[in-house]
């Protein structure tokens, strides 16, 4: 459980994530940050604590081939490089001959996108998006918050803010990164 908050604007994207351990009906907070930097990457996770320590210190994403868009560079090249690092360290596990991961968050290039646990990469047309048990509370604030002229970390400190006090699964500090 959780609440990852990620936005993209004027060519920067920003995550900001809780600190909440969630295991049944136990929560614990958490020292390790849920959002981190990569290269030039920065990603927020949900799922599996064991999942972000893989993808932050052992996943090295891949060089950039020349002449190629950055869709192809991430729906090809990226998302194989994290599906093999997951299975290299035993997160990924195979079901009915599909691999499946976690859930999470990362910015590259001035976007926001979603990788689901099937490792679908989404982008949406608005430039939020967040995940965890919290993410319809920090959507909504949000949505609510887009027509403010207020600084991008604030939005984020307010949406995480409405999915903590809402949701069981989302608590402080809060941690924002951009890139």
């Amino acid at each position: 459980m959780t609440c990852i908050v990620g936005v993209a604007e004027k060519g920067k994207v920003y995550i900001g994530g809780d600190s909440a351990g969630v295991s049944g009906n136990d929560i614990r907070i958490r020292a390790d940050e849920k959002v981190f930097r990569n290269g030039d990457f920065i990603f927020g996770f949900t799922s599996s604590f064991r999942m972000g320590q893989i993808l932050r210190y052992n996943f090295k994403p891949p060089k950039r081939a020349e002449g190629i868009t950055d869709e192809e560079y991430l729906h090809r090249d990226f998302i194989s490089a994290v599906i093999k690092i997951l299975k290299t360290y035993e997160y990924a596990e195979l079901e009915n001959n599909i691999v499946k991961g976690g859930v999470f968050l990362f910015g590259y290039k001035g976007k926001i996108y979603y990788v689901g646990e099937d490792f679908q990469i989404g982008t949406y047309m608005n430039k939020y998006e967040s995940v965890g048990c919290g993410k319809q509370y920090a959507s909504g604030a949000l949505y609510a918050l887009e027509k403010y002229e207020l600084k991008v970390e604030v939005k984020i400190k307010i949406a995480l803010e409405a999915a903590e006090t809402f949701s069981t699964g989302v608590r402080r500090p809060f941690k924002i990164i951009s890139n």
